[in-house]
């Protein structure tokens, strides 16, 4: 397996069981050893490479502890502390490896939970760790474009000097990215202020700000609703021949709208999208439009009639690098077939019509 496929299982892992990790303890072994060893790449048993239970005597706070420090040459490189998976890691969590990281080698510390890690380093004023992180690598929700980040992280592929390059813009992007997606779910004063202010002349009232909140808010959405679309359009370009009263209807607004308000362990991606209305497409052949309906979840994006689970047309398996598409037979037994694009879905036409028919 590469790097990224590495990943992808573990975060498999983490889908499957966290909802049965109670403790740290169990935490650490069940996620945050196997980060350590099969993604970062280095040997847990090996005290030259992984000194659990670190300690090292601080100003008046002797004998105090990080969980673990990972080692090259003979010095510390990566500190991590970790919580149970139950709670999510909040700065306040990290008093001891604020301590280390003045009086270590170390650059890099990682505070954990195990689903959710985030890794620091001193950009903001030598030998004293930022209070934000330059990034954060959620398992549940795994942004493709940190991977190369996290990588170079690994034993194999260390390179502290492109890390710490790189991790000014990463700290600002990531922390970008996220203010967006938040003024997207609920526009703050200011944002609603910005645009109001470019396409208003008036003056800035309270009743303005009243009328400008729903506008912003309709506006925001739509544009995500167009820009899905036109993914869309360019994904149902092969075409399909369906009944000829019953056009499909393509439109995701509903989707995209509940997305938005969807709890963010859950994302659904354009892909996953593009994925069910191409489905949705081939199933109207058979039954009408609205009668097609999808439920995403953790493990995969299923695509249901009638928005019943018992009632599955297909399932769409694209949260790691290989896609599938789950097809699902009379005795409920899934067969998966790899994509190497969606415009492959088309080839199971039959069988999702198929499908579609027995449940009708």
């Amino acid at each position: 397996m590469d790097f990224e496929d590495r990943l992808n299982a573990l975060a498999t892992k983490v889908r499957n069981q966290a909802a049965a990790i109670g403790t740290e303890e169990a935490t650490k072994n069940a996620f945050i050893m196997p980060f350590i060893s099969t993604i970062l790449g280095y040997d847990v048993f090996d005290p030259l490479e992984v000194v659990p239970e670190f300690t090292a005597d601080v100003g008046i706070k002797k004998g105090e502890k990080v969980d673990y420090a990972i080692m090259r040459d003979g010095e510390v490189q990566i500190l991590i502390e970790c919580k149970a998976s139950t709670g999510v890691p909040k700065i306040e969590h990290a008093s001891q490896l604020f301590r280390y990281f003045s009086t270590t080698n170390a650059r890099i510390a990682a505070l954990t939970n195990g689903v959710i890690w985030q890794f620091y380093t001193d950009l903001d004023a030598p030998n004293r760790m930022d209070a934000k992180p330059f990034l954060v690598l959620d398992l549940l929700d795994i942004d493709e474009t940190l991977i190369p980040e996290v990588q170079k992280m690994s034993k194999d592929s260390f390179d502290l000097d492109s890390i710490i390059s790189a991790a000014e813009e990463l700290k600002y992007v990531g922390v970008i990215k996220r203010e967006i997606a938040g003024q997207f779910r609920e526009p703050s004063d200011e944002w609603i202020k910005f645009f109001t202010t470019r396409v208003y002349d008036g003056a800035f009232t309270k009743n303005v700000r009243e009328q400008f909140t729903s506008l912003v808010t309709k506006a925001s959405r739509q544009f995500l609703t167009e820009s899905v679309n036109d993914r869309l359009k360019t994904a149902l370009g092969a075409g399909v021949t369906v009944a000829p009263t019953e056009t499909p209807d393509v439109t995701s607004e509903p989707v995209a709208e509940d997305d938005l308000n969807r709890d963010t362990e859950i994302e659904t991606t354009l892909e996953e999208l593009e994925g069910y209305q191409i489905v949705k497409a081939i199933a109207c052949g058979e039954i009408k439009p609205q009668r097609v309906t999808q439920r995403d979840a953790k493990s995969y994006f299923a695509v249901l009639l009638d928005d019943n689970n018992r009632k599955p047309i297909a399932r769409l398996h694209f949260n790691s690098r290989q896609k599938y598409l789950g097809l699902l037979d009379e005795n409920k037994t899934e067969t998966r077939y790899p994509l190497a694009s969606l415009d492959e879905i088309y080839q199971h036409a039959e069988a999702i019509r198929e499908a579609v028919v027995r449940y009708r």
